[in-house]
């Protein structure tokens, strides 16, 4: 919108011309008529404003007074997008998984679909949404993994030093190929490495809803995954049975992060405790 962003926030909004520098900010209030919106979004020289619940779009020609104001009905076929965008001419806008996959749709008209264009997402593209690898690669899981199991089968009990292999860190192998197809300009200070890495915390981070665990894995261990070797000392009872467990994170069925922490539990089911904090809001 003439060279500015808006970042809506609350009852108010900020307009900037450079999101690094935070160049000649401009703080006002939105107007009642425009708070709570679900989606805002520019065309041409006016803001569109989704109220998804109540089924209608505002059309204004500013945020903070009613100087063009207009009122349509979101038509059914528009109204189940999951994030909105303007061009010039039009409203683009993704729809989530349907038998086609995730779609990509635009028209000139969210009120009418007679001129609605419905296209296909790569998959490439989809990997760098927010909540894009649930539906690539399967939803997020954390669960616990059982690695050793150590039984006594002798007639009295037994005190044990064992060692334990365990893999610690990020498998990187599994998640590299998320952006084989992506290129980085030069002036992008970040490898393709890290950047996959920052996808998969955010999207570990989600909640079910958008294929994640609601997890925050920031403090643990995101180098590349290597062996560690523990020492353990305890007693076996006869006849008796200890079961290693690890918490693993990952999508779909395959392992991404191999957390820190084991339990040694005297039952073969897993332990119900997940380790790590919850997402931040």
């Amino acid at each position: 919108m003439d060279g500015y962003f808006y970042i809506i926030k609350d009852k108010s909004y900020r307009r900037v011309t450079d999101l690094s520098t935070d160049a000649n900010a401009c703080v006002q209030d939105l107007h009642p008529d425009f708070q709570r919106g679900d989606h805002y979004l520019g065309i041409d020289k006016f803001f569109v404003i989704l109220f998804k619940g109540r089924g209608i779009c505002k059309i204004t020609s500013g945020l903070g007074g009613i100087s063009t104001d207009v009122h349509q009905k979101l038509n059914p076929k528009s109204s189940n997008g999951l994030y909105y965008w303007g061009l010039s001419e039009c409203v683009c806008f993704l729809k989530p998984v349907s038998e086609w996959g995730v779609e990509y749709c635009k028209g000139a008209d969210l009120e009418k679909d007679d001129d609605l264009k419905v296209y296909s997402v790569h998959p490439d593209v989809v990997n760098f949404l927010p909540g894009g690898l649930s539906i690539t690669r399967g939803p997020a899981y954390g669960r616990w993994e059982k690695i050793k199991t150590i039984t006594n089968e002798s007639d009295t009990p037994l005190t044990y030093q064992q060692k334990i292999i365990k893999k610690v860190g990020y498998n990187k192998e599994n998640v590299t190929q998320v952006t084989h197809n992506w290129k980085l300009t030069p002036s992008v200070s970040i490898e393709s490495g890290r950047l996959t890495e920052i996808i998969a915390k955010l999207q570990f981070s989600f909640s079910a809803e958008y294929g994640g665990s609601h997890v925050h894995t920031k403090k643990e261990t995101w180098n590349h995954a290597i062996e560690v070797e523990e020492q353990l000392s305890f007693e076996l009872k006869q006849h008796k049975s200890l079961y290693v467990w690890q918490y693993r994170l990952g999508f779909g069925d395959e392992p991404v992060l191999f957390c820190r922490d084991i339990i040694i539990g005297n039952e073969p089911i897993p332990p119900t405790k997940v380790p790590l904090p919850p997402a931040e809001p």
